[in-house]
């Protein structure tokens, strides 16, 4: 193989594959990128078997010459030292060069670089998957639902399941669902299939979720999801994105989150997060994250948290209106503020069924987005 290619682009690509690459493997080939050579263009190729990622790079782009090619061909390259060497070499045109047992010459202005390949016969082949079941959504929706549901996924291994993010689509809408026991994030939209068409536990990893999160375009661009039996393909213009359907069964969350409440409140979110932020810097120096929402009379809430070592805060809020029993909570405050960042709107409507019960957030001005946090039993 030897070709010329622009930096810019061969950069950008590795990129977006390395997000694929895991120190923990036990296959030492996935420690390497593959790229493949030929009339049409590069493809650059990185699996830790959960996650594959495939970027091509054309020849031609917009009547830009982007790469030279002057013969075909193909090399696994160590990840650790390609994508640092690409991001770090002088001239803006990268030449490389394949010779015999995939000894590789990288030059790039004065620079000359000698890599050891690998053989490509050997890297694993990525999955084929069937594309009759097959969605289509614009990428910055998905990049949204992605941000208001994986951060409540759990981080303990030992309930797998509950790490990944569960999609179902009923009656045309797309719903995720994460959930790590004490809080819970759901998000739905509408989408354009078929009225027949169901999806029903298939969860994804929350932590892949991110990663495709980050190659994700922020504009309105269409993006392809193919759901295979064990595996969902995500494409992109130029990026396939694989990635594995988690084991086992989601529970049912839906018996969570209450029907009716005996106590609602609409409030500022963006006043109440600052609040609570405020009171989470003495709450966290106690290791506890535990602030307090008392709920008074005049319409106002009362926000505190206390340090045994630095003191108290204690602070005021209107609300916009508040009905039923007057209650106090007490609550972790980063589970709150985690869900308040990703509310859209500036009203939001909280809901309780009780000081011991899953407290409910959601938009006021929508319902396809809600948050639940369970609250804390404190001795005072």
């Amino acid at each position: 193989m030897k070709l010329t290619i622009l930096k810019e682009h061969l950069n950008e690509s590795i990129q977006h594959v390395s997000k694929a690459i895991s120190n923990k493997t036990t296959i030492p080939i996935l420690t390497g990128i593959k790229i493949d050579a030929d009339a049409t263009g590069m493809t650059l190729t990185a699996s830790d078997t959960d996650i594959s990622i495939q970027s091509f790079i054309p020849i031609e782009k917009n009547e830009l010459s982007i790469i030279e090619l002057e013969r075909p061909g193909s090399v696994v390259l160590s990840s650790k030292f390609f994508v640092e060497i690409v991001r770090k070499l002088p001239a803006q045109v990268v030449e490389i060069e394949v010779k015999d047992h995939f000894q590789t010459t990288i030059r790039s202005g004065s620079s000359e670089i000698q890599l050891v390949g690998l053989d490509p016969e050997e890297y694993p082949t990525l999955p084929s998957i069937e594309e009759n079941r097959r969605i289509q959504m614009p990428s910055d929706l998905l990049k949204t639902m992605i941000k208001q549901t994986s951060f409540a996924v759990s981080t303990n291994e030992s309930t797998p399941i509950l790490t990944g993010v569960l999609w179902t689509i009923a009656d045309r809408k797309l719903k995720f669902t994460a959930c790590d026991r004490h809080r819970l994030g759901s998000r739905e939209t509408n989408i354009e299939v078929d009225a027949d068409f169901q999806l029903n536990n298939v969860s994804i990893s929350g932590k892949t979720l991110n990663e495709l999160s980050k190659i994700l375009p922020d504009q309105n661009t269409l993006i392809d999801i193919i759901f295979a039996e064990n595996q969902v393909l995500f494409k992109l213009s130029s990026i396939l994105f694989y990635t594995r359907i988690l084991d086992g069964t989601y529970p049912d969350t839906s018996k969570l989150i209450p029907q009716s409440f005996q106590t609602e409140l609409v409030i500022n979110a963006q006043q109440l997060a600052e609040a609570i932020d405020r009171a989470y810097l003495l709450s966290r120096e106690e290791k506890t994250n535990i602030v307090k929402l008392i709920m008074r009379e005049d319409h106002t809430i009362e926000i505190s948290s206390s340090s045994s070592e630095l003191g108290k805060v204690t602070e005021q809020l209107e609300v916009s209106s508040l009905t039923g029993e007057l209650l106090r909570i007490s609550f972790n405050s980063k589970y709150m503020l985690d869900a308040l960042k990703v509310m859209d709107g500036e009203l939001i409507r909280i809901g309780f069924t009780g000081a011991m019960q899953p407290i409910i957030f959601r938009p006021e001005e929508t319902s396809s987005l809600l948050q639940l946090i369970l609250p804390y039993r404190t001795t005072n």
